[in-house]
């Protein structure tokens, strides 16, 4: 098995996204990262989904995704010609003796404070998959209270755009 990220393009309708999740459920495919977000087209959203399978059931999903009335476009985003990046926000235990480690460490990682409270720290990290697990990793001794995680976001590399081929016809 491999990690697949899909971009899709699809009209914003109520359901779709409910109709795009199925479609992996049918198949047996567990989804293991979704974003929706609108893009710079009005009435066009762009999914992100992450799955781990092998090539040719998710030529068959492609091709089923495809057929569907609201979606627009599909393209696989191979990882050296996109850029991915993760998004989390994470609830560090702190104290005054390990707040200003705390703190240390988030700066290392380029990472931000962005709440403050006497006894934790919320702390947003956006990058690869190796930096937030590394990030992780390393606020684990103080004590990781809580994590909210986004869905992989990822767009291709360069000048080309896939909203500006479907725009063009």
């Amino acid at each position: 098995m491999s990690t697949h990220v899909l971009s899709l393009l699809v009209e914003n309708t109520p359901g779709l996204l409910t109709r795009v999740a199925g479609l992996f459920a049918r198949r047996g495919f567990n989804i293991d990262s979704l974003a929706v977000g609108v893009t710079e087209v009005p009435g066009i959203s762009r999914i992100t989904v992450v799955v781990d399978v092998e090539e040719l059931p998710l030529e068959q999903v492609t091709k089923q995704l495809n057929k569907l009335i609201n979606v627009i476009k599909i393209v696989e985003l191979d990882p050296s010609n996109s850029v991915q990046r993760d998004h989390m926000l994470v609830k560090v235990r702190t104290d005054n003796a390990t707040r200003s480690n705390v703190i240390e460490v988030v700066n290392l990682f380029r990472a931000s404070v962005v709440d403050y409270a006497p006894d934790a720290l919320v702390v947003e990290v956006t990058g690869d998959k190796g930096k937030v697990e590394a990030l992780l990793k390393a606020l684990e001794p103080f004590g990781i209270k809580e994590i909210a995680q986004s869905g992989l976001l990822a767009i291709g590399r360069g000048g080309k755009s896939i909203t500006e081929r479907v725009l063009r016809g």
